[in-house]
């Protein structure tokens, strides 16, 4: 059989699958990073792929992971151009809260409490949510996600036990999480203020952070921009601290106004 032909009886048998449909196999290989899977009705090829992070939520992917051993895995994804089909054998596993997070809609509003503050984000128990396996809670929130305001630290914005309603904005099929925002339950400062603002106009406001690029300058609350270091002096300068510091109140020009990426650029020079 050519390779044509082969690669015709891959794509043939993938129109086949579904995401969301449980596929069974044996394993093949095993390598650090994935297991490879022989699908029931395609022996010709393992085609079927189970991450170290599919593989089981409870136990460790090498108790998992087995030449020989026969699988399950609902189906995550479908790649006809690599012939490849990604495997979840933990949402198998976890059918009650793979259900429940399969049944959330981006911008849907969810209600929790704050459980845990870690390094890396928060997580929230979901008030109608199932327990998870191995995180304190189904909610995660990522550290951008918590304000539309600069912060030093997340208990600034949020602590333990605080009682919180966020938006949905998908399903972290890695780790079994509904990935929720914060900040898009509020308004954004920043397109308030910035609907008013034009080149060329004049602002003042305080230093917050020396950066090796340039200074970032509170105008409102919650709205910031930077001033290029070229932009701090009509002579270069090797570091902002060299002109400013931190706490320092400055009048600064606006040099262009980015609503889509909510940037403001600001000239200490031109002032």
């Amino acid at each position: 059989m050519g390779d044509g032909s082969v690669e015709r009886d891959v794509r043939t048998f993938l129109a086949t699958l579904r995401v969301g449909e449980v596929c069974h196999g044996v394993v093949a290989a095993v390598s650090r990073s994935e297991m490879s899977v022989t699908l029931d009705g395609f022996p010709a090829h393992p085609l079927g792929s189970v991450g170290t992070l599919d593989g089981s939520w409870r136990r460790r992917f090498g108790d998992v992971a087995a030449v020989g051993r026969r699988v399950g895995g609902e189906v995550l994804a479908v790649d006809s151009d690599a012939g490849r089909v990604r495997l979840s054998m933990a949402a198998t596993e976890n059918p009650e809260l793979w259900a429940f997070l399969k049944r959330l809609r981006p911008g849907e509003l969810l209600a929790g409490t704050v459980v845990a503050i870690e390094r890396f984000g928060v997580f929230v128990a979901l008030d109608d949510g199932p327990d998870h396996p191995v995180y304190p809670g189904v909610g995660f929130i990522t550290y951008p996600e918590l304000s539309w305001r600069r912060f030093e630290a997340a208990s600034d914005v949020i602590e333990i036990g605080q009682r919180v309603s966020c938006e949905f904005l998908q399903f972290d099929t890695w780790n079994g999480e509904a990935r929720l925002s914060l900040r898009a339950t509020q308004p954004d400062p920043f397109l308030g203020f910035a609907e008013g603002i034009v080149v060329g106009e004049r602002l003042s406001g305080r230093v917050t952070k020396l950066v090796p690029f340039g200074v970032f300058v509170q105008l409102a609350d919650g709205v910031e921009g930077l001033v290029h270091l070229s932009e701090l002096s009509a002579v270069p300068v090797a570091a902002p601290e060299d002109v400013v510091q931190v706490g320092d109140q400055l009048t600064v020009v606006v040099t262009d106004v980015d609503r889509d990426r909510r940037r403001l650029s600001l000239s200490l020079r031109q002032a």
